[in-house]
């Protein structure tokens, strides 16, 4: 059977993040003991997911049921510029008919970037060498209108010479516990950060309501990453930026190993999965 590879980007604003999941609550949107018995005896409702689409579009074009495995999981709320997935099928589709069948298919704000046949025995997760995720902070006095969804907006002004300061100790390989949002599923909590990029600009202009805009954008590249850390990283260097944690606190915190210990946990719209890289 043909491993296909794809790239996809999507916009994840309107979905519970990548991953097939079911809802844990009522049509109510409330958990109560009926909904309780009811799950119980009928199967649970899929929330809206990215892999759930994807699939879907894939059974339609092979009449078949087909299953998609991402390199990782986001989360509800955030996007991708490239995300990486596989899947086998039972027959060839030449790469440009697939990605255009699925781009005729999919909805508007997930788009494949590319389909290709690849070497039997990939896969998306197990075979990434490193992910690179990049944070968007809207650093502005007055809360931006058409962009919202895209970026945190942060009204304070930030140190971003602090905060690429205190980042220097997230580098090399550590237990990363202080940053893990709770995750049901046993994970190690160590990885490696390889880089950590934070810089200030303008947004281009090129569209009326980005002109003058001030950006910070930070990129993080990792072996690997828990649940919500880099969030979390953010949200406790933006505290560290304007003044709510004092300086050198990030380090102190990354040894306490206690995510109470953190700060904030920034919101999900600023975060982009910008890249997934592999060896071949």
């Amino acid at each position: 059977m043909p491993t296909y590879k794809l790239i996809i980007s999507y916009d994840g604003s309107k979905y519970a993040g990548w991953q097939t999941q079911v809802s844990r609550q009522s049509p109510s949107g409330r958990l109560t003991l009926s909904s309780v018995v009811s799950h119980q005896k009928k199967i649970k409702p899929k929330l809206k997911t990215i892999q759930q689409e994807v699939e879907v579009s894939l059974g339609k074009i092979f009449q078949k049921k087909i299953k998609v495995e991402g390199s990782g999981r986001t989360d509800s709320g955030v996007h991708a510029m490239a995300q990486v997935a596989h899947f086998k099928a039972d027959r060839l589709i030449e790469d440009e008919k697939l990605k255009n069948a699925l781009n005729g298919i999919l909805p508007k704000d997930i788009v494949v970037l590319r389909a290709q046949k690849t070497r039997d025995g990939f896969h998306a997760r197990f075979d990434a060498r490193a992910k690179t995720y990049r944070y968007v902070i809207i650093n502005a006095s007055t809360r931006p209108l058409f962009v919202s969804q895209y970026g945190y907006w942060v009204r304070f002004p930030l140190d971003v010479p602090l905060m690429r300061k205190e980042a220097r100790s997230l580098v090399g390989k550590h237990n990363f516990k202080s940053f893990q949002a709770s995750d049901k599923a046993k994970r190690s909590v160590q990885t490696t950060i390889y880089h950590v990029r934070i810089r200030k600009g303008k947004a281009l202009d090129s569209f009326p309501f980005l002109k003058g805009m001030n950006l910070v954008l930070i990129d993080i590249e990792a072996k690997g990453f828990l649940r919500g850390m880099v969030r979390n990283i953010v949200g406790t260097l933006c505290d560290i930026a304007r003044g709510r944690l004092p300086k050198g606190s990030l380090e102190k915190i990354l040894m306490k190993k206690d995510r109470r210990a953190a700060g904030l946990c920034a919101p999900a719209q600023g975060l982009y999965l910008l890249k997934v890289d592999y060896d071949e």
